[in-house]
């Protein structure tokens, strides 16, 4: 089995889960191939070399599967390594919260095996494809968790005019505007107060970021919609973010965006689901007043 490892340059006190999952590997017999940059990474921070098949460092690449080594940032980035080559990606979580990333160090031995015995359950999310009148920089416009329209260091809003399938919605006065996925609907979409939504869910989420109006509220809606949005901004450019990658627009620019033609693979336990993940993750049912 071709296995690929990517992962984040924050592993600290992590590294004996590492070389565990290395050593697993090695057990299995799988083919290990490590992203370049990580690779490096191992060997400065932790005079760690495994041995490898190679490194990984351009598109594309020909692998069964990617283990993504972080938080959900570095399963994001994983996911725009991936982006249309079809490759399952297993998150494994050496950072905090971790939805996406949600294999713990300590289940390791157990998940691995899960995977050579294929014994484990593939989830397909859904990504957003970002088509603007100025091209967003680099060939990967597509994003997972959400796409962000957002002021930069100023105190002016933005104003935002947003249109479902060409009909006039409303323009948006505020810091800022997520349309966001399934997936995306537990990041930044929960912390401004938008809803979470299943992953099975057939629909996006329309969250403003602070608004000027208090009658403003996140919208749901159908994933087949295509979405079209015009920003002003008084200090001229704002901030236009797909998975965190960030890149400055001119006022005036507009955006089309709609359900991307490819999903994202994600590899999960069979004894995992998100409604576990709900109540671990985000301590749901959990009395916070303790003993009284």
């Amino acid at each position: 089995m071709r296995i690929g490892i990517f992962g984040s340059d924050y592993q600290a006190g992590k590294q004996s889960a590492i070389k565990e999952l290395f050593d697993y590997l090695q057990k299995w017999n799988a083919e290990v191939w490590v992203e370049k940059k990580f690779y490096n990474y191992l060997s400065k921070a932790f005079a760690f070399t495994p041995e490898v098949a190679g490194l990984i460092h351009q598109e594309p690449f020909s692998l069964d599967m990617i283990f993504s080594l972080g938080g959900d940032g570095t399963f994001l980035r994983t996911a725009a390594w991936v982006g249309r080559q079809n490759i399952p990606i297993l998150g494994i979580n050496t950072g905090r919260l971790g939805f996406l990333a949600d294999i713990h160090t300590t289940d390791i031995q157990e998940a691995l095996e899960e995977v050579f015995q294929e014994t484990y359950r593939l989830e397909e999310r859904t990504l957003l494809q970002l088509d603007a009148s100025i091209p967003f920089p680099g060939p990967y416009n597509y994003a997972l968790n959400e796409i962000a329209l957002l002021k930069r260091d100023t105190s002016s809003m933005i104003a935002i005019q947003t249109y479902l399938n060409d009909v006039f919605l409303t323009e948006y006065l505020a810091d800022g505007l997520l349309l966001a996925t399934p997936t995306g609907s537990t990041a930044y979409n929960l912390s401004v107060n938008g809803p979470i939504i299943v992953p099975q869910s057939n629909n996006f989420v329309l969250s403003p970021v602070a608004p000027h109006s208090l009658n403003v509220r996140p919208l749901v809606i159908p994933e087949d919609y295509e979405i079209r949005f015009k920003v002003e901004s008084r200090s001229h450019n704002f901030l236009v973010s797909l998975d965190g990658r960030s890149e400055v627009f001119p006022s005036g620019s507009e955006f089309h965006v709609r359900k991307a033609g490819f999903t994202i693979k994600v590899v999960k336990r069979c004894n995992q689901n998100f409604y576990d993940t709900l109540r671990k993750k985000l301590l749901w049912g959990t009395d916070a007043r303790g003993d009284e």
